[in-house]
């Protein structure tokens, strides 16, 4: 593990618009530089780098972050190989922390079985290409499969002849130790007697996305009884079946520039579909959908599209993945072939122009293909019917995004035919009693008091998502500055009715915000959003400032983006130069107060009105509310701070 010090120093010297520059080529704009995105295919420069705040932004994907996120990004390395990439362009020593003598062992040896693996590859496409028995058996299946001598070249496909011993004895005479052979599970050690494991068979390498031999999967093609058409390397400590993709290494600069993600099963569907002209393919190797694989996915994409058989066994691992990506919080479609095609045959000798043209028009979301499968028997029987819409809606419920909960519950009532309001409560049922709390905003003082276990999501969620990030991008530009707050403070009258008064205060901006949401007792309802704000709360009430480079170097990606995004956002805006355009712009900073005291107001302003339509909704189902006068009242005086809080967002100063 590289020391912090060293982390520190690594990002103390390297230069944002430095690194970027080797990738992109980038023109001065101002204060900040700009560019054509590396990520998509555009024409008019979107892509931005700030070498003040050291951070970069691409207008066009979504993407950003510090120098680290774009090279994990752009070049698919991971957090440690990006920190030695800039360590060794910067003539940095990189210092790791003590390594443990097992550590040391592990270390070397997994280097030794990655070099086994290499020169395993390379001896198989030997044999492919120079062997008679590779070129009678295993050329002779490739070419059958359509397969061009480019495809198999890129895939490094190869053949391990039909013999008993054929590379054990070239890995001992290239020096090679029998145990760490043994290891990487290219021999099979039977009772004292070595036995090549893929003989006879024709091998597909199965690379990291870094490019290194992970294992093998190979293909039988005599018919030998009781014997697997395919086999894969055993597991070891550089291959771990749930952890590795078959295509990852060939298919992530496409996957990542076109945003998607084809999920298909096989080895050769893979390959035909890349000979096909579509390269942002992977398969599972035939494994079950595991969460590390998605994770892999989820580095270079959101979206992802399941290609799979019509028969059972592909249903059903079409319904396996779905739940497991929609928790992840991944977009997934589903393309179902038709009778008797899978992706090798449906694509092979077809242009490329009408495959996406047909996935295109076939790709269903998890709902709509859910529906056509579970209710193909079940359409004249109720029960049946229900449980098929349950199933439904307990994949809805794996959708960390409640904004889409809602678009999918919609649209599930749709095409379902069954009201909003129950699948929002079978919904809510799915919930654990955490999550359930995670997703809502608590309010504890009565005025205010929304959220109640039961309160159905409506669309003034979007509202709220809008105001929770102005929330974030205030704390972010201006918590550590005073300003003038036109207070409001509500009394109670003689009479019982509610009085205003209001009063001019200065204050630090994180103060009021965080001394109103305390007060209100409100949890930004977006978890990221969350986790942010008491960042940002904990380094302002400590330090007293926040600094960018400093804050997205320490934190998750995912809130590095958010960082990087809400600050380019406002920089973007400024390249235009509205004065030039005799457009003149009050400057933020002067209405800083204003635009704290509004956003607040609007927050507490959406919580009353969901608490009023809540409140209105119970009526309807409880008629002996409207009889009872302490329900009435609660009713009016919701409504009168209601109109106390519209009449001060009208004259906020």
């Amino acid at each position: 593990m590289i020391k912090k010090d060293t982390i520190d120093k690594i990002f103390e010297v390297s230069r944002v618009e430095e690194v970027i520059g080797e990738f992109v080529s980038l023109k001065k704009s101002g204060s900040n530089f700009k560019g054509l995105s590396p990520f998509t295919n555009e024409k008019t420069p979107s892509f931005m780098v700030s070498p003040v705040k050291q951070i970069w932004k691409d207008f066009s994907s979504g993407k950003g972050g510090n120098v680290v996120a774009f090279l994990m990004e752009h070049e698919h390395f991971s957090y440690p190989d990006a920190l030695r990439f800039l360590a060794k362009k910067y003539n940095i020593l990189v210092e790791e922390t003590q390594e443990t003598e097992a550590d040391k062992q592990k270390s070397n040896q997994k280097e030794t079985l990655f070099l086994i693996n290499q020169f395993a590859m390379k001896f198989f496409a030997k044999n492919l290409l120079k062997k008679n028995e590779g070129l009678s058996i295993g050329m002779s299946y490739l070419k059958e499969r359509g397969f061009s001598n480019e495809i198999i070249k890129k895939f490094v496909i190869g053949y391990s002849l039909d013999l008993k011993k054929d590379f054990f004895k070239s890995a001992i005479e290239s020096s090679f130790l029998k145990e760490n052979i043994e290891k990487s599970g290219l021999i099979i050690n039977n009772s004292n007697d070595i036995i090549d494991r893929f003989r006879g068979r024709v091998i597909f390498p199965i690379r990291s996305i870094a490019g290194r031999v992970q294992g093998f999967g190979g293909r039988i093609l005599s018919k030998k009884n009781k014997t697997a058409k395919y086999i894969n390397s055993p597991e070891s400590l550089i291959y771990i079946k749930s952890k590795v993709l078959y295509g990852i290494y060939e298919a992530k600069n496409a996957i990542s520039n076109q945003d998607l993600c084809y999920l298909v099963e096989g080895y050769t569907d893979v390959i035909q579909m890349h000979q096909s002209g579509i390269e942002n393919v992977v398969s599972s190797s035939g494994t079950a959908l595991s969460i590390d694989q998605i994770q892999i996915i989820k580095r270079l994409t959101n979206n992802v599209t399941l290609l799979f058989d019509a028969d059972e066994a592909g249903l059903r691992a079409s319904l396996r993945g779905v739940d497991l990506f929609l928790k992840q919080g991944i977009n997934v479609k589903i393309i179902v072939f038709p009778d008797g095609e899978d992706p090798d045959s449906f694509v092979k000798g077809r242009k490329k122009e009408d495959i996406i043209k047909f996935f295109n028009e076939s790709s269903r979301d998890f709902i709509r293909f859910k529906a056509n499968l579970l209710l193909k028997d079940s359409l004249d029987d109720p029960f049946k019917k229900s449980l098929a819409i349950k199933d439904i809606v307990v994949s809805i419920s794996k959708i960390p995004d409640l904004i889409q909960q809602e678009i999918f519950v919609k649209k599930c009532s749709e095409l379902m035919n069954v009201s909003e309001d129950v699948l929002f409560n079978v919904l809510e049922q799915e919930k654990n009693n955490i999550s359930f709390k995670k997703n809502k905003k608590k309010v504890l003082e009565k005025p205010l008091e929304l959220v109640q276990n039961g309160l159905t999501i409506k669309k003034s969620d979007l509202e709220l998502a809008s105001l929770e990030k102005q929330i974030v991008h205030i704390l972010l530009h201006y918590g550590g500055e005073e300003a003038f707050f036109d207070e409001i403070f509500l009394l109670h009258g003689e009479n019982g009715q509610i009085i205003e008064e209001s009063k001019i205060i200065k204050s630090k901006v994180y103060e009021k915000i965080f001394l109103d949401l305390q007060q209100d007792e409100v949890e930004l309802i977006n978890p990221l959003y969350q986790e942010l704000y008491v960042i940002l709360i904990e380094l302002y009430q400590t330090q007293g400032n926040v600094i960018v480079d400093k804050l997205i170097r320490n934190i998750k990606p995912e809130l590095s983006k958010i960082v990087s995004d809400l600050f380019l956002s406002d920089e973007i805006y400024e390249l235009h130069n509205w004065d030039r355009r005799n457009v003149f712009v009050k400057d933020k900073k002067s209405l800083v107060g204003q635009l704290v005291s509004e956003t607040i107001l609007s927050l507490r302003k959406n919580l009353i009105d969901q608490k009023i339509k809540s409140l209105v909704e119970d009526s309807k189902e409880k008629k002996g509310l409207l009889d009872n006068p302490d329900f009435l009242s609660e009713v009016i005086n919701y409504q009168n701070l209601k109109k106390l809080l519209s009449k001060k967002l009208n004259r906020v100063i």
